[in-house]
């Protein structure tokens, strides 16, 4: 089987479903039992009441290893979990202001956005301007500065606010 093969071959070759005639094999401690056929490597692992796992099939000759396939496949999936249990995931919550905003309301979106950065995640405000509010842009700035002033404990943007067609944005990053 020439290289090229080799890279469209399943990462999981073990024992009879490995497809090469000769490998480089070694124990599960490390140590080189040399070059074998795959009938040499089998009885070898049959032996040992092991399994035979290919480890680098890209390698020339390829790798296998004698070991535990069930307790090696166990193992990778503990890693696997450790990891995405270690894993933090990082949302990007939105949520919607206006230049006619009340207090009330605006207290409501500040105690929101609050909660989402102190929960580790970005907040996206938008304003939306309706109609001829657009020409009002100074109220909506002035509104989105009190929405960062009131958050900039949790959280600081990532720039300054944007606006985009009827619409000022501004991304929120939570502060380690």
């Amino acid at each position: 089987m020439n290289i090229s093969n080799r890279k469209r071959v399943q990462s999981d070759l073990v024992n009879d479903k490995i497809p090469f005639k000769e490998m480089m094999v070694i124990t599960g401690d490390g140590e080189k039992l040399g070059v074998m056929s795959k009938a040499d490597a089998l009885s070898e692992a049959s032996k040992l009441n092991l399994d035979l796992l290919v480890v680098s099939p890209n390698s020339d000759p390829v790798v296998a290893r004698l070991l535990d396939y069930g307790k090696h496949k166990y193992e990778q999936q503990k890693r696997q979990r450790e990891q995405k249990k270690n894993q933090v995931v990082q949302e990007l919550k939105a949520t919607r202001l206006s230049p006619v905003i009340d207090i009330g309301d605006f207290n409501t979106k500040v105690k929101q956005a609050t909660g989402w950065l102190k929960d580790g995640n970005k907040v996206k405000v938008d304003m939306r301007f309706r109609g001829r509010q657009i020409t009002r842009q100074a109220v909506g700035r002035e509104i989105m500065n009190d929405f960062l002033e009131a958050i900039k404990e949790y959280g600081e943007p990532t720039n300054r606010p944007k606006i985009e067609g009827y619409t000022m944005s501004v991304v929120i990053n939570p502060k380690k």
